[in-house]
């Protein structure tokens, strides 16, 4: 199915294609996606140069597998990133690398591994309740969708994670505070761009710098009182008590608290924002496409009792998901480094260069998919979508460092969306929402949706 281009969800603009470095920083800091030329949606390969640092932009799937999934140990994540992200995450999962990152992902692995889905899918199916009872409160007003669903996810986690519903006061604060943080924290600071030795200071702001002490204050609370569980025998069985009591398997150790902090906070930033984001363009798809909303809400029928199995007839709901994390991946860009001269596409690259994965212009390559800016849900029922599946589609990264909670997110995503589809509709309202990425992709100014009963 092929949209005009009238009725094609909304895309931001793209900048020039040559402007100065110290512009582009300013677009970057302001937002990662209109920072970019149009050209880097049909490139297999761009390069850019700056005075500090050269970096690659890679569309090229055989490229990306080279990367991702066959030498990930020679492309290291970038630390420029994560320069932005340390006040916060610590020494997380997420910005770790070689041993240090091989061991954390041995002893949290095993939380989120097979029959541990259909642990959590209660307290999931509790969070999907409570998510409806709030929107259905709600019938007839407009909302500002995104809020709703950051509560949804965080509630989804919390109940996941420590056994404990958004309401409780500790998760109630660390929600509250991250909101805080979101809004003090841009995406890169000033290291990102010129190296900086370990030794000079970062240069955060001090909001960012308040905000981030007072999460993690917050999460040590939470995984003080749960060590003090597991010492008494009385933890629930939930994914905090799972992954600090597994050893690595390698040295018998367990997480310190301090490594729990940094993990934990990873879990929410990862599995609330990136989820809220998905959920809140998945409803807004389904309001600007309302015969995909009817279809979720025919099959959403099918939950009645909260057994994990009905999960099964949620096809259209995963479509839909998957479609919505192809247009807007929560995270867009990745970024490694090679730790090694290379020879891509006939061009030398350094030793030390960026190389840039961006699931928003490889999940929108002109060259890859059909009908790469439109909304299809049915496209992965095709012969080029599946390929495309295979080759081209990475909202959860790829290869060793694939998001350990994809699975976690490809139930919660399909779940929350279908139980609020069946007991409410959505139609847009007002302008179309711009997307922009800070932390993730979302909207510029908001996503306003009008509720209705079902």
């Amino acid at each position: 199915m092929t949209q005009d281009a009238g009725d094609l969800p909304p895309k931001p603009p793209s900048r020039p294609d040559r402007v100065s470095l110290w512009r582009y920083m300013r677009l970057f800091r302001q937002d990662i996606l209109s920072a970019q030329p149009a050209r880097l949606y049909r490139a297999w390969m761009a390069e850019f140069k700056t005075p500090f640092f050269r970096s690659y932009l890679l569309n090229q799937p055989e490229l990306v597998t080279k990367v991702l999934k066959e030498r990930p140990d020679d492309f290291p994540k970038s630390d420029r990133i994560g320069e932005g992200l340390r006040p916060l995450l610590g020494n997380s999962v997420f910005l770790t690398n070689g041993d240090t990152w091989k061991r954390q992902r041995r002893i949290i692995d095993p939380a989120f591994e097979g029959g541990r889905l259909r642990d959590t899918y209660p307290a999931m199916w509790d969070a999907a309740d409570a998510a409806v009872a709030r929107l259905t409160a709600r019938l007839g007003e407009t909302v500002e969708i995104e809020e709703e669903t950051s509560h949804a996810a965080a509630d989804v986690i919390f109940r996941t994670l420590f056994s404990i519903p958004i309401e409780h006061e500790i998760a109630r604060d660390v929600f509250t505070e991250f909101r805080t943080y979101q809004r003090s924290q841009p995406i890169l600071n000033l290291a990102a761009f010129v190296p900086l030795p370990r030794w000079m200071p970062r240069f955060f702001g001090r909001k960012t710098r308040v905000s981030a002490a007072r999460i993690r204050d917050l999460i040590t609370r939470l995984c003080d009182a749960r060590q003090a569980e597991i010492e008494n025998g009385t933890a629930p069985d939930d994914l905090a008590t799972k992954i600090m009591t597994t050893r690595d398997p390698q040295t018998g150790d367990l997480f310190d608290t301090d490594e729990m902090v940094d993990q934990v906070a990873i879990f929410f930033l990862a599995g609330h924002e990136t989820s809220a984001s998905a959920l809140a363009w998945a409803l807004y798809l389904v309001a600007r496409y309302p015969e995909w909303q009817d279809r979720i809400a025919e099959e959403a029928q099918a939950l009645q009792t909260g057994d994990f199995a009905e999960m099964s007839k949620l096809r259209v709901s995963r479509d839909v998901f998957r479609e919505t994390l192809r247009l807007y991946p929560p995270v867009p860009m990745m970024v490694r480094e090679n730790s090694c001269p290379e020879r891509f596409r006939d061009r030398d690259i350094p030793k030390g260069a960026q190389m840039v994965v961006s699931p928003w212009h490889l999940h929108r390559h002109t060259r890859i998919w059909d009908n790469p800016d439109g909304f299809d849900p049915a496209r992965f029922g095709t012969e080029n979508g599946r390929k495309c599946l295979r080759d081209a589609y990475l909202p959860f990264s790829a290869g060793s460092r694939v998001c350990t909670g994809a699975g976690f997110a490809m139930v919660e995503g399909p779940l929350l969306l279908s139980r609020i589809l069946r007991d409410v509709r959505v139609t847009a309202v007002g302008e179309a929402p711009v997307p922009v990425a800070h932390l993730t992709v979302r909207s510029q100014s908001g996503i306003r949706l009008a509720l209705s009963p079902r």
